[in-house]
């Protein structure tokens, strides 16, 4: 019986302590790890935004310029001509562009930190622990 269990079953290893400051730094690493691909999400459907925004910008120059154009402000349309529609549009993805690059300097913030949790995790812990993130 005892062979079986040496052979590859799982078998807790004793050596390894885990002191509550270790316990913290994987929890912190989890909630950062959680936030990063929250991150990844929303950079994401901010790039989906952006590009809309972009392909409403080039429909846009195929209009006449003295066409009225609904253009949605809040919950209600107003009508403006095509140069004030396009205006809007670049303010728009201007500051779409600002958020994504927020994001993404928040995103890589988080990563260095991480990064320094794992340097220090798997110093101490080695094979024992597994901060990868799992390939779907």
């Amino acid at each position: 019986m005892a062979t079986t269990a040496s052979k590859g079953g799982f078998q807790p290893d004793s050596d390894v302590h885990i002191t509550y400051e270790d316990q913290q730094k994987i929890n912190r690493f989890a909630r950062l790890n959680a936030k990063l691909e929250d991150y990844k999400e929303e950079v994401k459907i901010k790039e989906n935004d952006l590009k809309s925004l972009e392909d409403a910008c080039d429909e846009i120059e195929l209009f006449d310029e003295d066409e009225q154009i609904p253009y949605l402000v809040g919950e209600v349309f107003i009508y403006q001509n095509t140069e004030k529609t396009q205006e809007c549009l670049e303010e728009a993805k201007k500051r779409i562009q600002e958020e994504i690059d927020e994001v993404r300097s928040k995103s890589d913030e988080i990563r260095e930190t991480m990064s320094d949790l794992k340097a220090h995790l798997y110093g101490k812990f080695g094979n024992h622990i597994n901060l990868e993130a799992d390939e779907e």
